[in-house]
């Protein structure tokens, strides 16, 4: 056969049908062809745009692979709209506003092909085809490698996308293709794509790898479903998940991913089993939004390369991890932000750096039969509205079992702590928690370790070689009568004294931690904290003078000082006044807080607080701190209760009501928000002089929750606006942290923290003054990884933090 000619063989059943014709051109002899014939084209180069109309069979010859180019100047050079078989063919389009294979229609079968092209897609399938795709390669640099689209389908198997200017894969409007033994690799977007109603992805056997995007991308209500793939070796996050996507992730590998491994949001579904995600640069689960969900059964994650926690819970999220094992990372589980949940079930959390699960700002977590071994912290729960339930679980050789702070409230049921080097269990700081039927064995120093007067309850646990003890209640002992400090019922210890005495009541104003391990406790701002005597004025408490040196103390905030400032000399001046028998102006001490998180209005509050107690116009002048969750209830009648329970704690002090808005949301209908803020007016009128209410958040919103709100407003003296810390205030936080804790900022340091928080981003997950905190955690984290490995190390090498110390920017 003559190059540059076609063979038609005719298989028509007529004998006079069963001949063999040549053409000079494959246009001729796709037009001399009916279903059924063969079209043998001789090898050359063909600048002709096809298009397969009829069930024919069109091939190169047999032992020439790529002998045959089809090469138009521009158009699409193949497109099929039959259910013909097209094989052993070279493809090239240069028309990068059409694709290089087009399918139609039909159920053509396409196998060994390369397409090597520039188009806007190497392989386009649309509309009702079906093909059947085998060991087709695509190289397309300026687009696409292979898109499905329009309610396309069919399957695509052992076929390669070798390079891509845009995503490998690409699915959308409805399609819905099958994946089986795929490589896509060296694309430009994601690997895998897809978005869009009805659209749906299904491979089995793939390997994504070598894309400058995520692995994996579904939006926008797609679905898909991976079995026994591979993605790795990605520069964005490994998959992606976003707008309601759901994907279906069985018997996967995740790895060598320098971003989140999965990252999921905004109402997405992921369902991950006997998957395994190592060696990520982030988070190896990052899960954010309400409605967002991931259910992982008989995963692991471990091999973290960054420093996040491995699974990470946030925004009213929620996750469930069943028979999984998370290890070797710095930490293993962080689950923050009201209305966010993870239940963790017959799992293993184990080398953790330093926290295994972290609770906070809200979140709930459920453990139940799970272990945890060689943590730095089993568990922590952090602050107010946090908890949630550890039920028959282990922990063992941890630094602390578990940890409960600043109002947060577990419960712990049935779980031992087996050799912890400083407690068993931990409260400080006005954390709460009941332990029933809990368990320490063997801890370098006490079982359970409650101070400042923490209201926790312990019922029937034990403790066994305690070196310090089973039992220390600093502040405030069990059963003391005041109303605060544990209660302790039916618990036993091997000690000769189980139970220790307490120690005299120290004064009401302490300094409390809120970290553990590698900086031994990063101080916040003072808080103020009952004491067992606090029904009277104590005897050693500051004076006003005192206080507002440590408010000035403080970095930045200078329109708040002097606000404060103004009142306080308003009250006292008014004293002055009546002690002279003369006429008081009447001011009225409730506030309001506005501004961003992180901005010092708690610290400020609890100071606020203390002075009004200086001055004698609170009994007391300790902070309750509340929000929504602790007022509102779930039936009529419960939500005044709640109210009323939370006034009569800060009687005598201050009730600061965080998030205040969220108690008059926009969409209210039938909320029990409004019985709140009813019942707290009434209160607040009926008993005047006896709680300060301080209610704060946003600006926005609390600008919005007064003005819908007019009976709350009218009881307000005046709202102060906590402004943003700029980076010279961030510098200095991060500079008083360093003094504290003896390490020193080497030259040039100052200077790239000044460079670092003026470019770190400031939208909403900004938190001003805890940024600069665990930006300064971070760089002692980061300053200890690198001088553990110097054998002699001198005095700098030990308090110097560099410009390298610096984590990246978020």
């Amino acid at each position: 056969m003559a190059q540059g000619t076609v063979q038609v063989t005719h298989t028509g059943t007529s004998r006079w049908r069963r001949r063999t014709g040549e053409y000079a051109s494959l246009a001729a002899a796709l037009e001399a062809a009916t279903d059924g014939d063969v079209l043998t084209v001789a090898p050359g180069t063909y600048r002709e745009n096809l298009v397969v109309r009829r069930a024919v069979t069109l091939r190169g010859p047999e032992g020439f692979p790529g002998s045959v180019r089809i090469a138009p100047l521009d158009g699409v050079p193949l497109t099929v709209r039959g259910s013909a078989v097209v094989q052993d063919l070279h493809v090239e389009g240069q028309d990068a506003a059409a694709p290089a294979l087009l399918v139609e229609e039909g159920t053509p079968e396409l196998r060994d092909i390369r397409v090597v092209t520039r188009s806007a897609a190497g392989v386009e399938v649309r509309g009702s085809a079906r093909p059947t795709v085998r060991r087709v390669t695509v190289d397309n640099p300026a687009g696409v490698g292979i898109a499905v689209v329009d309610g396309g389908g069919g399957v695509f198997e052992d076929c390669e996308v070798v390079a891509a200017g845009q995503a490998g894969v690409a699915v959308r409007g409805g399609a819905h293709p099958r994946l089986e033994r795929c490589r896509v690799h060296h694309a430009s977007g994601s690997g895998l794509s897809a978005t869009g109603d009805n659209s749906a992805l299904e491979a089995v056997g793939c390997e994504v790898y070598e894309v400058r995007g995520s692995g994996v991308q579904i939006t926008g209500r797609a679905t898909a479903h991976l079995t026994d793939c591979d993605v790795h070796r990605t520069t964005a996050d490994g998959v992606t998940l976003d707008t309601d996507a759901v994907v279906t992730l069985a018997d996967c590998r995740i790895h060598d991913i320098p971003e989140n491994a999965v990252d999921l949001r905004s109402r997405s579904v992921l369902t991950l089993t006997r998957t395994s995600v190592r060696q990520f640069g982030r988070n190896g689960l990052s899960v954010w939004d309400p409605g967002t969900r991931v259910d992982a059964n008989q995963c692991e994650i471990f091999d973290s390369t960054g420093d996040y926690p491995a699974v990470w819970v946030s925004d009213g999220a929620t996750a469930v991890l069943d028979s999984c094992r998370v290890h070797d990372v710095p930490d293993a589980l962080f689950v923050l932000d009201r209305g966010s949940r993870v239940d963790v079930v017959d799992s293993d959390l184990f080398q953790v750096r330093n926290t295994a699960v972290s609770v906070s700002d809200g979140a709930t977590a459920q453990l139940d039969d799970c272990r945890v071994r060689d943590a730095a912290t089993g568990a922590w729960f952090r602050d107010h509205g946090s908890g949630g339930t550890l039920n028959s679980c282990t922990l063992s050789g941890t630094q602390t079992g578990v940890i409960v702070t600043k109002g947060a409230d577990p419960t712990i049921e049935r779980c031992t702590v087996d050799s912890p080097s400083e407690a068993g269990f931990y409260v400080s700081a006005g954390g709460r928690g009941s332990f029933l039927n809990c368990r320490v064995t063997g801890s370098g120093g006490y079982g359970f370790h409650v101070i400042d007067g923490c209201r926790t309850t312990l019922r029937k646990c034990r403790t066994e070689r305690c070196a310090r003890g089973g039992y220390e209640f600093a502040d405030g002992g069990p059963d003391t009568g005041s109303g605060t400090g544990p209660v302790v019922e039916d618990c036993t210890g091997d000690e000769s004294a189980s139970l220790r005495t307490p120690v005299a009541p120290e004064p009401a104003v302490q300094t409390v931690s809120s970290s553990m391990g590698l900086l031994g406790g990063v101080p916040e701002q003072r808080v103020t904290v009952p004491g067992p005597a606090a029904a009277e004025p104590a005897e050693s408490a500051r004076t006003s003078k005192d206080v507002l040196g440590e408010l000035d103390a403080l970095v930045g905030l200078e329109s708040v000082k002097r606000e404060v400032r103004a009142l306080t000399d308003m009250i006292e001046v008014g004293r002055r006044r009546q002690r002279a028998g003369l006429k008081a102006a009447s001011v009225k001490r409730h506030l309001v807080f506005t501004g961003s998180p992180g901005t010092g209005k708690t610290t400020v509050a609890r100071l606020y607080g203390e002075i009004l107690a200086s001055l004698g116009v609170l009994d007391k002048g300790h902070l309750v701190e509340v929000s929504r969750v602790d007022l509102v209830g779930e039936h009529i009648g419960s939500t005044a209760i709640r109210t009323q329970e939370a006034f009569e704690r800060a009687r005598g002090g201050v009730l600061f009501i965080d998030e205040a808005y969220a108690l008059s949301p926009e969409d209210a209908g039938r909320d029990f928000g409004k019985e709140a803020i009813d019942t707290l007016v009434k209160l607040m009128e009926d008993h005047r002089d006896a709680v300060v209410v301080i209610v704060a958040g946003y600006t926005a919103e609390m600008e919005r929750f007064l003005s819908v709100n007019p009976g709350v407003a009218s009881r307000f003296s005046r709202t102060i606006t906590f402004g943003d810390y700029g980076p010279e205030e961030l510098l200095r936080i991060v500079e008083q942290q360093a003094e504290e804790h003896e390490y020193r900022l080497a030259p040039g340091t100052a200077e790239a923290l000044l460079k670092y928080f003026t470019a770190i981003p400031k939208g909403p997950a900004f938190g001003n003054g805890r940024t600069a905190r665990q930006t300064f955690e971070a760089m002692v984290e980061r300053h200890a990884g690198r001088v553990a490995q110097l054998a002699e190390p001198d005095t700098d090498d030990l308090t110097l933090l560099y410009p390298e110390d610096l984590p990246d920017l978020p």
